[in-house]
């Protein structure tokens, strides 16, 4: 399946979108499918961090564990699913606009089925569709000093 691909604008540099996104344990602040963030490591986000999501999907509540895979601040992230029958796999960029006031940044996501997952598959590639593109909009309310 081909991936799904999501850019927005936020008014702030760079750097403040890459220090929001690289502090896990916010995740759940714009993503409302998160119930709670467990930080598997210590420290600061790097290649190698692991976490926990609790995450409200259809058919219940799924635990999502996922591991830094590309770290390079404040530019690009990446993590891979390490648990479960359908893991995802992403990267998130981060690009200057307006001489770096701004900023773009866009989301590569894919989901891979294993075992009885690829049946799975397409019903989480389908709900991952809508929340993307509404996480999104929530992170740029937040980062731009907006009401929700």
């Amino acid at each position: 399946m081909a991936p799904i691909v999501d850019s927005i604008e936020i008014d702030r540099t760079p750097e403040d979108v890459f220090a929001y996104l690289d502090d896990l344990s916010k995740h759940g602040e714009w993503q409302e499918q998160i119930v709670s963030v467990h930080l598997d490591s210590e420290g600061p986000t790097r290649v190698g961090s692991r976490a926990t999501d609790t995450r409200r999907l259809p058919g219940g509540t799924r635990e999502i564990s996922y591991e830094i895979t590309e770290h390079a601040a404040p530019h690009t992230t990446s993590f891979r699913g390490i648990n479960g029958p359908v893991r995802p796999r992403a990267t998130l960029t981060v690009e200057p606009l307006d001489g770096g006031t701004r900023s773009r940044l866009t989301l590569n996501f894919a989901i891979e089925g294993k075992g009885l997952g690829v049946l799975l598959a397409p019903l989480a590639r389908a709900n991952a569709r809508k929340a993307i593109p509404k996480s999104h909009r929530r992170l740029k309310e937040i980062l731009e000093g907006a009401p929700s």
